[in-house]
């Protein structure tokens, strides 16, 4: 009893100790039971009955989440505070380690820095810069999805194979198509080299079979590493490229000079075939030739003029090919290799001009174009497709300027330097020495006219047919008219196909020993 009363207090102490907590006795009768029952309360104990007061699940599931998100916040500023100690201090690891790359990339973009206002600084600017235009090209690609209209997709189908192949002397096998005359009676060889998301079914479009033998042109295309029906290159290169061309025409029996034809991006590869085998080729011709769009020769006015004809997302393919390719293969899976196939100029991402609008919108040119993206991407990979970007756009191992024909003089010294300009023995002309015909429309919104005005200044011996009111499939698919003006240009005049004279067959006697056979010989002009 002692224990407990020394343990509960009285009412003079709980008296004295509202005095002391600055409450004033009033001389009122003080309520003792109301007191006590604050107190049960606060001790656990039900006025009443006695039992406990239980916590609501609620409460204990808001309490669990403060609790924990305490925790969380807690454990957040640790590990900021680890992260500063060790990462952001200028002694730090990674600091020390990343200073002077970051340094040299900062000086190399230091460039950009001219485009913000002068009260601006380049630390806090240029991230929301970039943050901001990942949000507009977000809300753009959302936006343009929504407001354009869906365009009706159709299905790639499956053909059968059905190409011819021949055997390379590495062992891969090449496929390729022949049009026009035989070989034995052919008076011109044409090489056609097919273009990006093309292959050996597009040679050129719509050509009759009558104007190839008017003028005694045997006319060859051929699928590129790869595509359609033609094995993969481990390492394709334009060089190779080029030597694939020579081994084909040997293959087939091409033995004299022949014509290369090279449109839109299958130029490339005509520009490869120049600068390897020369004196292989009797002559080019290219329809809207497509060149490195990051040329060095080419002059900033040229450059500029060239890359503001193409759309946004033109340019960002142009750059990943160059920088990143990559990351090429997400782009193609979702397009041309995606088993649907896309209008023409939605998946090359350009503004076609009104011509040319006519002709991809024309039955019998969808039905071609359609036939001929199913024999492309039958292989059904984008390594391929990735190739043939990247060599568009990297460096080429040579310089279009290289074909213009000029007099170079071996000098060995000032002596020699000297004695070259009287006398021409140790001279000899460079460049490509062989007739180049070139065929721009003036309305090409893929090959500007500005690329031909390029070669035309560093080539100036090319001979550039201008075309007004062309666009760049216009006067090249199912044009009658354009491929005899082509034809008339490059061969002269229709001479039809090599007359093969009729062989005489010699009758041996029984009692008379044969001697040999008689040689079959063809001349051609």
């Amino acid at each position: 009893m002692e224990e407990m009363g020394r343990g509960v207090p009285t009412w003079q102490d709980e008296l004295a100790s509202l005095m002391d907590g600055g409450l004033q006795y009033d001389g009122s009768p003080i309520d003792l039971t109301a007191d006590t029952e604050l107190r049960s309360k606060s001790l656990g104990f039900g006025s009443g009955s006695g039992s406990e007061s239980v916590e609501s699940l609620k409460d204990q599931v808001m309490g669990f989440m403060k609790s924990w998100g305490e925790m969380l916040l807690d454990l957040a500023i640790g590990c900021k505070d680890v992260v500063h100690q060790m990462v952001v201090t200028e002694d730090s690891f990674v600091v020390r380690k990343l200073r002077k790359p970051a340094a040299k990339v900062s000086k190399k973009l230091s460039f950009l820095n001219e485009y913000l206002p002068e009260d601006r600084d380049p630390v806090h600017a240029w991230p929301v810069i970039f943050f901001v235009f990942l949000l507009a090209l977000t809300a753009l690609s959302f936006s343009s999805d929504h407001d354009r209209s869906v365009p009706v997709l159709k299905k790639i189908r499956l053909h059968p194979t059905s190409a011819s192949r021949v055997q390379l002397p590495d062992g891969r096998y090449i496929a390729y198509q022949e049009l026009g005359v035989s070989a034995d009676r052919a008076r011109h060889s044409l090489i056609v080299p097919h273009s990006f998301l093309s292959s050996r079914l597009a040679g050129i479009p719509g050509v009759n079979e009558s104007l190839l033998t008017d003028y005694g042109v045997r006319l060859v295309s051929y699928d590129l590493p790869g595509f359609g029906e033609s094995d993969p290159h481990r390492a394709r290169n334009l060089s190779s490229s080029a030597s694939d061309m020579i081994d084909l025409a040997a293959a087939i029996g091409i033995v004299e000079k022949f014509w290369l034809l090279g449109y839109s991006s299958g130029s490339v590869h005509a520009w490869a075939a120049m600068r390897y085998f020369p004196d292989r080729i009797a002559g080019v011709a290219m329809v809207a030739p497509m060149i490195n769009p990051y040329e060095p020769s080419m002059t900033k006015e040229e450059m500029t003029k060239t890359w503001d004809q193409w759309l946004r997302k033109r340019k960002l393919m142009y750059f990943l090919a160059r920088r990143w390719p990559s990351l090429l293969p997400f782009s193609y899976h979702r397009s041309f290799l995606s088993g649907n196939l896309e209008p023409l100029d939605q998946w090359m991402s350009l503004l076609l001009g009104e011509k040319d609008k006519l002709v991809i919108t024309d039955p019998v040119f969808e039905d071609f174009y359609q036939r001929n993206v199913e024999e492309s991407v039958r292989q059904g990979t984008a390594k391929p497709f990735v190739e043939e970007a990247a060599l568009q756009v990297s460096n080429w191992g040579f310089s279009l300027p290289e074909f213009h024909v000029q007099k170079k003089c071996r000098t060995n010294g000032v002596l020699s330097w000297l004695m070259s300009m009287y006398s021409e023995s140790d001279c000899e002309l460079i460049g490509f020495r062989k007739p180049m015909h070139i065929w721009q429309g003036m309305d090409d919104r893929v090959t500007p006219p500005s690329v031909t005005d390029y070669i035309s200044r560093v080539i100036p011996e090319a001979t550039v047919h201008r075309l007004p009111n062309e666009g760049h499939f216009s006067y090249f698919y199912f044009c009658d008219e354009c491929h005899k003006q082509i034809f008339s240009t490059i061969f002269g005049e229709p001479k039809g196909p090599v007359e093969i004279p009729e062989q005489e067959t010699e009758t041996h006697k029984p009692d008379r020993p044969k001697t040999g056979l008689s040689d079959t010989s063809t001349t051609k002009e």
